[in-house]
């Protein structure tokens, strides 16, 4: 156990020297790095790091060599990985049959596996080292510190990695002056808001009350996102700091991470690493010996996206039924049991350990003049890279999108990005050259939000992503205030006949008044944000609504009834697989005879004639 602040940082500065010795070749082994991520697991990660210690045992490299599994490397679309040091050698797309051939061409050769190593979308060439590839160059992590790097599960090699040294920094500083230097960063709420979180930690400080709360918002719930899962994943000591230095700024002993049922592996993490923290002295009664006490809890959230509105957060916290309250009074005044409480999201808790230890120029280097710092995106949809990115404010939606995503899926035509979620809205060709921050994002009819970003190509249907995202805002609103229970309702229902092709003129107009009352008189953020994607669709595409509503056509093809499937005769080479393999047999003909028709009256739309047939004889029309 730790007991003074002099003590831990001599500890830190030698798990550090450990650390680093694992990737300079010093202590003369091979370090094999497998990515943990969620989404590298889910593709057998594990299943490879098993065939590693065969292939290791079985040649007797078991003094060699080290085989760890680490955090999320980011590039989900590229995993499961396998990045060797000291040489830093990446390989993406690592299969258990691959396994054999690294080992003895690269770990028992030193010959780079040239095949397994990423290829850049552009130039066609094969990149051997993590910072040459074009998703990661322009990336700066701070968030993200130590995520890819260290074992999550052992809190040395997050001390290691810089973990602890800005608590460190903060308890020799007074609480006002810990508070003025998050004001002074520009750090402002990544959870979507992005308020300043200097200002709601002063608010919090000032307030008189014989106890004091911190929470960490960890209840992500916007479809396509994973930011603040992947940070609790790959390194929670980062946060549970952050937590800290805010319970030391504000005057609070005790703090509390609101994290959703549905991700265990953050779960367990997080409360692995506070057992750890408590046994060393980081955590409790008189940290470091300098009488500061402080305690984190976990409680778990049921999957409402409704509790990420900070009332309804503290209202499941305290056993209530997850519904937004009005505001004033604000939680930084009467939050968690009428306290004071601020609420941070877990990309704030884990930026602000990096301000404390790296100081106010290292990261008001990065960002615009009123979005200071970095931000993490979930970047999704029809690009190549899909993944996790964190990218200094500033960065334009081209760079995001063309740079580090490697640009549109199948070289097809990019369309919009929908930031922000369900609160947030498209953007179009038009705005690629503007910057990402708060404001300008805002400015322009979406929003930052948490950090989903969902790419759209030629062959999305904007009326269709609207219906999509208020169906899972219709499920998701807690029912309190009329306009957002029964506006969103009532919108989804005009989107369905849209959609349906029985929409109408009176639709559209009822459309953008419902959005409009839903918008101006909901209670919370839910609803007040509930319509974005339906204004920002309309907005950018006007003329695809009115095509599903006069012409009952869908220009993209994506919804079912505006859209038929046709044969052409001239193509057809009468081989008989879309007659085979259709599902519903709404196909006639006579195979090595009569080109094959389709009987639409029968059809269910499937595809499946389309995906069989070798010779593009079928079209939607």
């Amino acid at each position: 156990m730790f007991k003074s602040c002099e003590e831990l940082q001599a500890k830190i500065d030698q798990y550090t020297k450990e650390l680093e010795s694992k990737f300079n070749g010093r202590d003369g082994k091979r370090y094999i790095m497998l990515c943990g991520g969620t989404g590298c697991i889910a593709a057998n990660s594990l299943g490879i790091k098993e065939k590693f210690e065969e292939c290791i045992r079985r040649e007797g490299l078991e003094d060699q060599c080290e085989i760890r599994v680490v955090g999320c490397f980011g590039m989900c679309s590229q995993g499961p990985f396998v990045r060797i040091f000291p040489e830093d050698t990446l390989y993406c797309l690592v299969s258990e049959d691959d396994i054999e051939e690294i080992v003895e061409r690269d770990i028992k050769g030193n010959a780079v596996v040239t095949r397994l190593l990423y290829e850049d979308p552009v130039t066609h060439e094969r990149v051997a080292k993590m910072q040459d590839i074009c998703f990661y160059r322009k990336q700066r992590r701070i968030a993200l510190h130590g995520c890819g790097i260290i074992d999550p599960d052992r809190i040395e090699e997050a001390l290691g990695c810089g973990g602890y040294r800005g608590l460190i920094k903060a308890l020799s500083m007074s609480q006002q002056d810990v508070i003025k230097l998050i004001l002074d960063s520009g750090l402002r709420g990544r959870g979507g808001g992005g308020f300043p979180t200097g200002r709601k930690w002063q608010f919090a400080y000032d307030q008189e009350s014989d106890a004091k709360y911190v929470v960490c918002n960890g209840d992500e719930g916007d479809p396509g996102a994973f930011m603040d899962r992947s940070v609790l994943e790959d390194n929670p000591l980062a946060v549970v700091e952050g937590m800290a230095i805010a319970g030391y700024a504000i005057g609070a002993k005790e703090g509390y991470f609101y994290i959703r049922a549905e991700y265990p592996r953050a779960v367990a993490r997080v409360r692995a690493i506070i057992r750890q923290a408590e046994s060393l002295g980081l955590l409790g009664d008189n940290i470091l010996g300098t009488g500061f006490s402080f305690r984190a809890h976990v409680r778990l959230g049921a999957g409402a996206f409704v509790c990420g509105e900070e009332t309804a957060l503290l209202n499941s916290i305290m056993g209530q039924r997850g519904m937004p309250r009005p505001r004033p009074p604000f939680p930084a005044v009467k939050g968690l049991w009428d306290k004071p409480t601020i609420v941070n999201n877990v990309e704030t808790l884990a930026t602000v350990p990096y301000i404390l230890r790296e100081g106010l120029e290292a990261f008001t280097q990065y960002g615009t003049e009123k979005s200071k710092g970095t931000k993490v995106f979930a970047l999704g949809g029809k690009v190549r890279n899909v993944g996790l990115v964190e990218i200094p404010m500033g960065v334009t939606l081209r760079e995001l999108i063309y740079e580090i995503g490697g640009g549109i899926q199948n070289d097809r035509k990019f369309k919009a990005i929908q930031t922000g979620g369900p609160s947030g809205g498209c953007l179009t060709a038009e705005f690629l050259d503007e910057a990402i921050d708060f404001d300008n994002m805002v400015a322009h009819g979406s929003m930052m939000g948490s950090g989903g970003a969902i790419v759209m190509d030629e062959d999305n249907c904007m009326v269709d992503v609207a219906r999509f995202y208020m169906n899972f805002i219709r499920d998701e609103s807690c029912g309190k205030c009329t306009p957002c229970r029964i506006g969103t309702k009532r919108m989804l229902e005009i989107l369905d006949r849209i959609t349906e092709g029985r929409g109408t003129m009176q639709d559209f107009d009822d459309l953008e008044d419902i959005s409009s009352a839903c918008k101006t008189n909901s209670l919370c953020a839910l609803g007040q944000t509930a319509a974005n994607p339906v204004l920002s669709t309309i907005a950018h595409f006007k003329q695809e609504y009115l095509a599903h509503i006069k012409d009952k056509k869908c220009p993209a093809k994506v919804c079912r009834n505006l859209f038929s499937y046709t044969i052409i005769a001239e193509k057809c080479k009468k081989c008989g697989l879309c007659f085979r393999n259709c599902p519903v047999e709404c196909i006639s003909g006579e195979p090595g005879k009569t080109p094959f028709v389709i009987d639409m009256d029968k059809c269910i739309k499937c595809g499946t004639c389309m995906s069989s047939c070798r010779f593009d004889a079928i079209v939607k029309e």
